[in-house]
């Protein structure tokens, strides 16, 4: 028999565990050999080696799913359960509407999938394409779909590199009066990116990769003149880069190289007279081979329940004036 105290940090407990222990019931009706107490914080597993081992994992799986989404539903606990049963009978999970492909194992043994139908398309478009545009409202995962997806293609040695670029458009794209090094004047502005790294890989690969510009940042306005080989390459926050920006971006991409392009088209933060290169880039390149567009909506949306009403009352209001 296996004895493992799990903590549940950086979200509240009660999320994992679901309301009155819910979710962890329905773990325990699955593994009944095996018994499960929660205390606070703290939640002790006591069983057979392999069924501990499981357990823990779907776990902290549901830990980081409540830490990027701040809940976690009854689907994903059936999704988990789904799969670690059909790994423990030597099958392959089969991908459904509740669990898609894995696209990585993070670090802790979390797995990292597409959650909704429009995560799924865009998982579909990047293995078939070189640059995918993935398009949506904000909490639809695409930015952490794209960093999953450039995870996967490091890890799988398909490219030798990872370049995060994101428009600075708070500071104008004009760094030099800010202080501290490249690094420090950009991280706030790519502050979404690390975070989901930081869930993808452990502290001390993650700071080795970027110390040696394995996984490298930079702002927009510093990709002119490059050129980007054996690579994965996200442009983030889109919707922020100019005409000019966005075909600067584009022309950068190199031999044996991806890129995928996220943004929400309906909270562009340019000047007025300044047009979004991301709402004009839909018409310049549709229908080239290569290049696909895929588009999330509200019921993509995977962080707080009431983004979606959140959204869909916006839109209500927008189509009323």
């Amino acid at each position: 028999m296996t004895d493992i105290l799990l903590s549940i940090e950086h979200t509240e407990p009660a999320v994992v565990l679901g309301m009155q222990d819910r979710h962890l019931n329905r773990i325990a009706a699955a593994y009944p050999a095996m018994r499960l107490v929660a205390r606070g914080q703290d939640v002790k597993l006591n069983g057979d080696p392999e069924a501990v081992r499981r357990v823990t994992s779907i776990l902290r799986e549901l830990i980081a799913i409540a830490k990027r989404t701040g809940q976690v539903q009854d689907s994903d606990v059936a999704a988990l359960l789904a799969i670690h049963a059909s790994q423990a009978a030597g099958e392959a999970a089969a991908p459904s509407a509740d669990a898609a492909d894995v696209i990585v194992h993070a670090h802790g043994g979390v797995m990292v999938r597409a959650r909704t139908p429009g995560q799924a398309r865009m998982v579909e478009a990047v293995a078939a394409n070189d640059i995918v545009f993935a398009i949506g409202p904000a909490g639809t995962g695409k930015t952490y779909t794209a960093v999953a997806l450039a995870v996967k293609a490091l890890k799988e040695r398909r490219v030798k590199r990872i370049v995060l670029v994101r428009p600075a458009v708070e500071a104008g794209e004009s760094l030099g009066f800010l202080p501290g090094d490249l690094k420090e004047k950009i991280d706030p502005y790519l502050r979404p990116l690390y975070d989901a790294l930081e869930e993808m890989l452990e502290h001390d690969r993650l700071e080795f990769n970027l110390q040696r510009n394995i996984i490298e940042i930079a702002p927009l306005a510093y990709m002119r003149g490059r050129t980007l080989n054996n690579a994965f390459v996200i442009l983030d926050e889109a919707q922020n880069a100019t005409n000019a920006q966005m075909k600067m971006f584009l022309t950068r991409l190199g031999a044996n190289s991806k890129a995928i392009i996220t943004g929400d088209i309906t909270q562009t933060d340019l000047p007025k007279k300044s047009h979004s290169g991301l709402v004009n880039i839909q018409d310049i390149l549709k229908n080239i081979p290569g290049i696909k567009f895929t588009y999330l909506d509200q019921d993509d949306v995977v962080r707080h329940r009431l983004i979606r009403d959140i959204i869909a009352a916006y839109d209500r209001y927008e189509d009323a004036e």
